[in-house]
């Protein structure tokens, strides 16, 4: 699961640069980078919270037996 995020991050951050400097109308470009932006947070806040909770079961395992 780990790769697949680590992919969709790069490809939504490598989409939100691309829409940075896209030649878009203003507003549809802050909508694209926004979107594409919060996509990108998401994933990471995710797999952040999935590390987090690895760590937190294999301490827990450690203590326990």
């Amino acid at each position: 699961m780990t790769r697949v995020e680590y992919g969709l991050m790069l490809i939504f951050g490598t989409l939100c640069i691309a829409a940075a400097f896209a030649p878009l109308e203003e507003s549809m470009r802050i909508a694209t980078v926004g979107t594409l932006f919060g996509f990108t947070a998401g994933l990471w806040v995710s797999h952040l919270v999935q590390v987090l909770q690895r760590a937190a079961e294999t301490a827990k395992a450690d203590v326990v037996g």
